[in-house]
């Protein structure tokens, strides 16, 4: 945490940002060294905003190039930037398009937060704030934005290159280089964006869905442990089947892929349609693996799969609320694994689990609610309250409503 990060964030200081970016259309040239990314950035204010409130945007260790809008550059005079914000004095009272370039450095971003590269592979976690790093944004969870993005690298370093959503284009460009386009027709937080290019092998596969929709799905890996991923595969789709049973919740995109990397400092990552990895939660091989290690990979591919309805499609309005999103999605991936194994064992596991982290830290000097009123580090908030606890308070909403009560207001809720 930079000193200047140093202040506390109360959750009642929240008010909604004066300006809502709808869509976000990015180019990102991907290049050793530096990679230069290109945002157009769709602008409203809000009917509450006075004219000449500045508008303010999130970055981190950013070098702005050019900045316009509308397609007309900005004079000096108009903005401020600086590598951890871009300050527009007087936008425009209607909507329009903020377009700016940064230059970034993804091989010296040793933080792993961000676009960075590790091991010949350019990838992104942007959870909670790392997508200021990426370009200039408003990088909170209630901005919800329409995402395309097109991408560009040299095929030979970067034959595969993923981001969220479908592949609506892909082509070869000049001098070894080729690109991709991806589009996310539903709106999401910053925090949910992921792209991902490198040299990776793979394995594919289809689902279908209870309409009868065919979901392409894919997991990538590094070249030669691809069949250590067929396990996780296999979790996939018995995960997607079980979301529809039990929840009523039908995968919502054509494609779902899944990146296991072996530099991933979250242990799994739900960004919306492609899910990060580290790789030790999708390789299993019986020649290696244990029992647990296998219940820990099914697991986790169904958490972050569950996401995709509590978490994604229904986010936060603030990271206050990231109980709402981890708790409840706990809850769901224990009852995954209740249904597929032992209830019984299942819940021995998960209340020892309570015993041995949740309650020391409820005892101890660390203690928060599952909701907690401010905090200074965010990174610090990922906590067994905010995921154990938290779970066990929607199981005791479900136990109070009944089952049948209980799936009328989750789909209420979704």
């Amino acid at each position: 945490m930079r000193a200047e990060d140093e202040h506390t964030i109360f959750l009642k200081d929240y008010a909604p940002s004066p300006y809502i970016i709808e869509r976000v259309e990015l180019d990102v040239q991907i290049d050793p060294g530096t990679s230069r990314v290109r945002a157009l950035l769709t602008i409203v204010p809000r009917d509450t905003t006075p004219p000449g409130t500045p508008l303010v945007l999130d970055g981190d260790e950013l070098v702005l190039k050019s900045v316009a809008i509308d397609g007309l550059p900005l004079a000096l005079t108009a903005y401020i930037a600086t590598p951890s914000s871009l300050e527009i004095h007087e936008p425009p009272t209607r909507r329009f398009v903020l377009e700016t370039e940064v230059a970034i450095e993804p091989e010296k971003n040793t933080r792993l937060m961000g676009f960075y590269r590790s091991n010949g592979t350019w990838c992104t976690q942007c959870e909670p704030e790392g997508f200021r790093r990426i370009t200039y944004f408003q990088d909170r969870p209630d901005n919800l934005a329409v995402f395309k993005v097109r991408m560009s690298a040299d095929r030979t370093l970067a034959p595969v290159l993923l981001a969220n959503g479908n592949l609506v284009a892909m082509g070869d460009e000049a001098n070894g280089r080729h690109f991709a386009v991806w589009e996310d027709p539903h709106p999401k937080p910053a925090y949910l964006f992921a792209m991902v290019a490198g040299d990776l092998g793979s394995i594919h596969d289809e689902f279908t869905t209870a309409s009868g929709r065919r979901v392409a799905l894919g997991i990538y890996c590094a070249h030669g442990k691809e069949a250590q991923c067929a396990w996780a595969m296999d979790a996939l789709k018995r995960s997607m089947a079980w979301d529809e049973r039990r929840f009523g919740r039908e995968y919502d995109l054509d494609v779902f892929n899944i990146v296991a990397v072996s530099d991933f400092n979250f242990g799994a990552m739900e960004n919306k349609g492609l899910n990060i990895f580290n790789d030790k939660l999708v390789f299993v091989s019986p020649e290696t693996a244990t029992d647990a290690d296998y219940d820990g990979v099914e697991r986790v591919i169904a958490h972050e799969y569950f996401h995709n309805w509590t978490g994604n499609r229904i986010t936060c309005r603030d990271w206050f609320q990231l109980c709402l999103k981890e708790g409840l999605t706990v809850y769901r991936d224990q009852e995954f694994t209740s249904d597929e194994r032992s209830r019984a064992v299942k819940r021995i596991s998960d209340v020892r689990t309570l015993r041995s982290a949740q309650f020391p830290e409820d005892g101890g000097p660390l203690a928060h609610p599952a909701r907690p009123s401010q905090y200074k580090e965010i990174n610090n908030f990922y906590t067994a309250t905010v995921y154990e606890k938290g779970a066990e308070i929607v199981r005791m909403l479900a136990t109070l409503l009944g089952e049948a009560g209980f799936r009328k207001g989750m789909d209420l809720y979704f």
